[in-house]
């Protein structure tokens, strides 16, 4: 059985507000790993070229035992057990070019692949599904990274400044893979995720401050630690679906003066609204008795400064058409030429385009066929439809 662990949050927190680098080299103040496991009984052992923990079912690798190799290939297993997790900073500073990974991997640890900077492609094997913050910063040549075809969770700067995570904000400023929002620190206005999103990285939108208002939909359930920290110009934000808000959410956002909740919220984090001065004007999709069970900290400050609506008839609006980017209730080949022009010519035909026709907020989530944010795929998704190709 696992547990998240919240010294990370707060690490991370102290670390976004200026208070500490998040990467430090000899002598450097370590975060706690991503996970912990009920039997945390383990034994050190090394191979040739790894070190690594030994628990009863799995395996750790820890560390690596030369930082000067060009290709790394950790092994699918040792001593007959799999091989399922790396560990924070085990391969930072590393001077590889190529790194395989196994099959039986399920999950990166923090900071594990940090500034290996001749580091130019990754697979992720389909076996991943978490990877930690900080895992792949820094990596400046790492251009390629294949993800599998399901939802990775991602946490804060996972992939920060490499070319990879910057040729995806040139195509899209809200980076979405396979439903999971991994990045969206380079976003301006409004922002409203797609409904195709289920999960929304810790720390995504931390420190933007060119956010105005974002809109979250009822498929995102868990608000993750630090996900608007330091948005100082956020001003609305609804979470449709929300149940839990973690550390840190609307920490330092003293520009706050709108936010709805779900009515099927059940926690707020005691730091959700950590040095906040904001005065705000709080909807909830619910009765007040409700809103009284929810989970939350007696004497926070901006929940008591709120001022609060209880709205319990709230309906969402139907969903507009699929593949309709222009809205006009119809999907043909204008949703194609549509969605490529706003690719091409973002100034004239994007969301803030100049043309009276531009691409609206409603038809990119209405042309986002794939849930990955608007992309050449989704009109070549569009045109399949209207030729009735699976």
């Amino acid at each position: 059985m696992k547990k998240t662990l919240r010294a990370a949050a707060l690490l991370t927190a102290f670390a976004l507000a200026g208070g500490l680098p998040l990467t430090m080299a000899d002598g450097a103040f370590s975060a706690k790993p991503l996970t912990v496991y009920a039997d945390e009984s383990y034994t050190y052992g090394f191979t040739d070229s790894f070190e690594y923990k030994k628990y009863s079912d799995h395996i750790e690798i820890t560390s690596a035992k030369s930082a000067n190799a060009d290709s790394v290939e950790i092994p699918a297993s040792i001593d007959n057990l799999p091989v399922t997790t790396i560990g924070i900073y085990a391969f930072q500073f590393n001077s590889m070019k190529t790194l395989t990974l196994p099959d039986t991997l399920t999950e990166i640890g923090f900071y594990t692949f940090g500034y290996c900077k001749n580091l130019t492609s990754v697979t992720i094997p389909d076996s991943v599904r978490k990877i930690g913050l900080h895992a792949f910063e820094e990596c400046t040549s790492l251009t390629t990274i294949n993800f599998p075809d399901h939802l990775v969770e991602t946490m804060d700067y996972t992939f920060e400044n490499t070319p990879w995570l910057e040729e995806q904000r040139k195509k899209d400023p809200l980076v979405i893979i396979n439903g999971a929002v991994i990045d969206g620190r380079t976003c301006e206005g409004d922002v409203v995720v797609p409904s195709s999103v289920k999960y929304v990285a810790s720390g995504a939108f931390a420190k933007n401050e060119k956010l105005t208002s974002v809109v979250f939909p009822a498929s995102v359930t868990t608000i993750a630690d630090n996900t608007f920290w330091y948005c100082k110009n956020l001003k609305s934000a609804e979470l449709k679906g929300a149940e839990t808000l973690g550390f840190g959410v609307f920490g330092s956002c003293n520009n706050l003066t709108e936010l709805k909740l779900s009515g099927s919220l059940k926690s707020i984090d005691s730091y959700t609204f950590t040095d906040n001065t904001a005065s705000a004007t709080i909807t909830f999709y619910g009765s007040e008795s409700t809103w009284n069970s929810v989970e939350k900290p007696s004497g926070d400050q901006f929940l008591q400064r709120a001022k609060y609506i209880f709205d319990e008839n709230h309906t969402e609006p139907e969903e507009g058409m699929k593949g309709d980017a222009n809205c006009d209730n119809q999907v043909d080949m204008g949703d194609v030429v549509l969605i490529m022009q706003s690719i091409s010519n973002p100034n004239k035909y994007g969301e803030n385009g100049t043309d009276d026709s531009h691409l609206t907020a409603k038809g990119r989530i209405n042309g986002d066929m794939n849930g990955d944010g608007l992309t050449v795929g989704d009109a070549q998704a569009i045109q399949k439809v209207l030729l009735g190709v699976n």
